[in-house]
């Protein structure tokens, strides 16, 4: 068993927490999670106000592990952000803060109402921010993974931000899948992995399953940091691309971004067609490089476990052999 800890801290058993990625989490894959041992989290940043209670109720209901709910901040609508304090979930959970944004009064709010706050950073500056503003567990994330993300790798940015925040306790995400991935981050400083793509491929996962398809389907070189799916949905992120899959719809645009501009509307719509119908050549598909390493769909405890096991075994069996005394 793998023990670190920010296991007390979060109260899991297991040193893996499960990312945001709104849209592509959902309760039974935060309860498959928790009730794993890990750390499941409810990404939440477009969920209406008086959805986010019934949600978190949902949780509770399914597993009596800790969880976590996870915004987008500069998304964040007050209301929402209100919703889910006074739900008092374990783990607040936040990325993607505007410059403007109080980080000190909102972690704040969230350890007033019993959550542990937790904050995904992409550069040793917005780690530094975060712990000054009180963040209890700072989530290094490198440029591998899927979805919006900065330009370090995790190999880099991960011992730098850890090296950086001191005592804080630092977890790595970005192009994590496996046991090796989190020996890896253990021996770079983390104290514990998040997983996003890795988690989209598991039977729980509420995506499309032809879109679970496309990530055992994906060897890792066919992903590329891209505005496109932010202009075709009008959206603006502070300072960051999306790591995508390059499928058709990324190739219909590239190097016609003004004109995808002037069309957002009709590209919006044909986004929203295709993720109602599977079509994965032509969705906007937000996956990491580590979808190279996935090639099942297992059951999310499933992966929880084989990850720690595989973890251990690399620790224990083969690393302390290349160690040699005299």
């Amino acid at each position: 068993m793998i023990h670190t800890p920010v296991c007390d801290l979060l109260r899991i058993r297991h040193p893996i927490v499960l990312g945001g990625m709104a849209g592509s989490t959902s309760v039974p894959l935060v309860a498959a999670v928790s009730n794993a041992g890990g750390l499941g989290t409810l990404g939440i940043a477009r969920t209406a106000a008086e959805q986010i209670p019934k949600d978190i109720g949902a949780i509770r209901d399914a597993t009596k592990g800790p969880f976590g709910v996870n915004f987008l901040l500069f998304l964040a609508r007050e209301p929402a952000i209100d919703a889910a304090l006074n739900a008092r979930p374990p783990v607040f959970s936040v990325a993607w803060a505007r410059a403007d944004q109080d980080l000190r009064g909102l972690f704040g709010r969230a350890h007033e109402a019993g959550s542990r706050v937790m904050y995904m950073a992409g550069t040793v500056p917005e780690a530094q921010r975060a712990k000054s503003a009180g963040a209890d567990v700072i989530v290094a994330q490198g440029t591998e993974g899927g979805g919006h993300v900065g330009w370090m790798a995790t190999m880099t940015v991960l011992p730098m931000i850890v090296d950086a925040v001191g005592s804080t306790p630092v977890m790595a995400a970005g192009g994590i899948a496996d046991g090796r991935g989190l020996a890896a981050a253990l021996a770079l400083g983390a104290q514990g992995v998040l997983l996003g793509t890795r988690f989209l491929a598991t039977k729980e996962s509420p995506l499309h399953p032809n879109f679970k398809q496309a990530v055992l389907d994906s060897d890792g070189h066919d992903t590329v940091l891209t505005e496109i799916p932010d202009i075709a949905r009008a959206n603006v992120w502070p300072g960051a691309m999306a790591r995508s899959r390059r499928n058709a719809f990324i190739e219909r645009w590239a190097g016609r971004e003004s004109e995808l501009r002037a069309r957002q509307s009709e590209a919006a719509a044909a986004l929203q067609r295709a993720l109602e119908t599977g079509d994965a050549d032509n969705a906007s598909l937000l996956i990491g490089q580590d979808a190279g390493l996935i090639h099942d769909i297992p059951p999310a405890a499933e992966i929880v476990e084989r990850i720690v096991a595989d973890a251990e075994a690399l620790l224990k069996n083969r690393l302390p052999k290349l160690v040699q005394v005299g």
